[in-house]
């Protein structure tokens, strides 16, 4: 058995999810990322790591073997954040049939053809409702024919289960809260174990909890994560002057519902007609909670990240340290490239648990637990429930 446990890295970004994985007893044999600006910041905190700098369509198995010396089923695993654009909420979610989508496609062949014991992989929660192929929606609707069923939500994900399953691979997810596991921010995100022997990776045990029930320590917060850096930011982006003078009328962990009844309305402009939330606009971060999720843009409108008490956004160095990047971790690029590397990452720690996990898993440590909070804030986005949900909505179609 190779007691190394040696994987591969795709779409490793500024490798937030290996430095975890690492800490965690993984040896990383290469790395892959397409983005310049992302392999130079590998290239300043890793130079003597393999790093494959170009797409990762570019890269076969035969390659790969020849390449690092390896042979097909002998990795500990193979690991990845797959572009998340094709699948997120926030963007046109054209899945499997946009372009970032199909190298989704192409990383999991990768793992089909050299056979790793595990594959662990990361996505954001629209990848659940995500269509095989995107309808446009002027094509939908009173005069023309009903959705096939590669173009109906969750077409996307049944297809890569479908295809790991016929691999081999027992895949079990569910939506993850990294503020459970030592993360001051409570990002969620899918996380994906797949077991080429058959037997299913549980969920992964918490090591935090909000309000301290099951003996476990609290969630961290942002103080706990900047509270004894710097007040003088070393770099930071900016919020236009127009918006700073709201901002200056809010306290830590206020949004724009907490601005002067008179101003609310002009503060927001036009997103004030918009739906949903808005819990972006003019948020301060709240000393004594766990940040939200960082984004790769904390100045933009709908989706402000300020100091809890300074009048700014969150310094690059801030970023990092709720990202829990080691603190003499460098980033490449401009303020703007960082921030975006930075909102883009694993956080290292919540990594570590994930990397913890999978070893103890191997070595037949994993036991069953109970958990008396949810993994995160959303019902059904664990493997069971969302096949269940997913089949019945199918059955339904034949009614």
């Amino acid at each position: 058995m190779d007691t190394t446990r040696r994987y591969l890295s795709f779409f490793s970004g500024a490798l937030g999810l290996d430095i975890g994985l690492e800490r965690a007893g993984l040896k990383p044999l290469s790395v892959n990322e397409f983005d310049p600006v992302i392999c130079e910041t590998i290239r300043l905190n890793r130079p003597h790591l393999r790093l494959y700098d170009f797409d990762v369509r570019q890269l076969n198995s035969s390659f790969l073997c020849q390449d690092l010396g390896i042979h097909r089923g002998e990795l500990f695993a193979i690991v990845g954040g797959p572009p998340c654009q094709a699948f997120s909420t926030a963007g046109k979610r054209l899945g499997l049939n946009d372009d970032r989508g199909n190298v989704f496609l192409h990383f999991i062949h990768l793992i089909l053809e050299l056979q790793p014991k595990y594959a662990i992989f990361e996505n954001v929660r629209g990848l659940l409702s995500a269509p095989l192929r995107h309808r446009p929606h002027e094509l939908r609707g009173s005069g023309h024919s009903p959705l096939k069923e590669d173009e109906k939500p969750g077409g996307a994900l049944l297809h890569i289960l479908n295809l790991m399953e016929s691999g081999g691979y027992a895949t079990t997810f569910t939506l993850y809260n990294s503020a459970n596991y030592g993360v001051p921010q409570t990002r969620e995100r899918l996380i994906f174990f797949a077991s080429r022997e058959g037997s299913a990776v549980p969920f992964i045990h918490p090591t935090h909890n909000e309000t301290g029930v099951d003996g476990l320590p609290r969630w961290q917060t942002v103080r706990n994560a900047i509270g004894g850096l710097q007040d003088v930011a070393e770099e930071c982006g900016r919020f236009p002057e127009k918006r700073l003078k709201y901002f200056k009328m809010l306290k830590t962990g206020q949004n724009w519902r907490d601005l002067p009844e008179k101003v609310k309305k002009v503060a927001m402009g036009e997103s004030w007609y918009a739906g949903g939330g808005k819990t972006g606009f003019y948020r301060r971060l709240d000393w004594e909670k766990p940040s939200p999720t960082l984004v790769t843009r904390p100045t933009m409108p709908a989706t402000a990240l300020c100091h809890p008490s300074a009048l700014r956004p969150l310094s690059v160095c801030e970023y990092a340290a709720i990202q829990t990047f080691p603190k003499k971790y460098r980033f490449a690029g401009k303020t703007d490239d960082k921030y975006r590397q930075i909102g883009n990452a694993v956080p290292p720690v919540f990594a570590e648990a994930i990397g913890k996990h999978i070893i103890k898993f191997d070595q037949g440590e994993v036991s069953d637990f109970r958990f008396s909070q949810k993994f995160s804030r959303y019902t059904g986005t664990d493997h069971e429930s969302w096949r269940a949900s997913v089949e019945s909505s199918q059955k339904k179609l034949f009614v």
